[in-house]
C-alpha cells in the first residue's frame, strides 16, 4: 500500500489475535469436560467458582488435566467437536500424552 506521497507503507493489521485453547477438566467422579477459551487459567477459575458451565457445577473438586493451543476460534470449535466425539479411553490417552503441555500452556502458541 502507498501513502499520499507514493511511499510504500506496511499494512497495519493491528495487534495479533490471541490464540484459542482447548482444555479438559476432570470432575471428582472422573468425568472429563471439554471446552475452549482464550484464557485457560481464568476459565478454570470460573469453573472452580461454580460460574462456568452448568455441567461442572457441584461436581468438584475439579482438576485441569489438559490444555492445547489450537489457534483461531473456528479451529478451536472444530477441535472441541472432534475431541467431544472421542471415546473416554481416547480422551484419557490425550490427557496422558499431553501432561507436559499443561506446563507450557501459559505461553502463547
Amino acid at each position: 500500500m502507498t501513502d499520499q506521497n507514493g511511499a510504500e507503507r506496511p499494512l497495519s493489521s493491528g495487534p495479533a489475535p490471541k490464540p484459542w485453547y482447548l482444555y479438559l477438566v476432570r470432575t471428582a467422579r472422573g468425568h472429563l469436560y471439554t471446552g475452549i477459551t482464550l484464557d485457560v487459567a481464568r476459565r478454570f477459575a470460573e469453573h472452580q467458582a461454580g460460574k462456568g458451565a452448568k455441567a461442572l457445577r457441584g461436581k468438584g473438586p475439579l482438576a485441569l488435566v489438559y490444555a492445547e493451543c489450537v489457534g483461531s476460534h473456528s479451529e478451536a470449535l472444530r477441535r472441541e467437536m472432534e475431541v467431544k466425539r472421542f471415546s473416554k479411553a481416547r480422551k484419557e490417552a490425550l490427557v496422558a500424552a499431553g501432561q507436559a503441555a499443561l506446563e507450557v500452556c501459559s505461553s502463547a502458541c
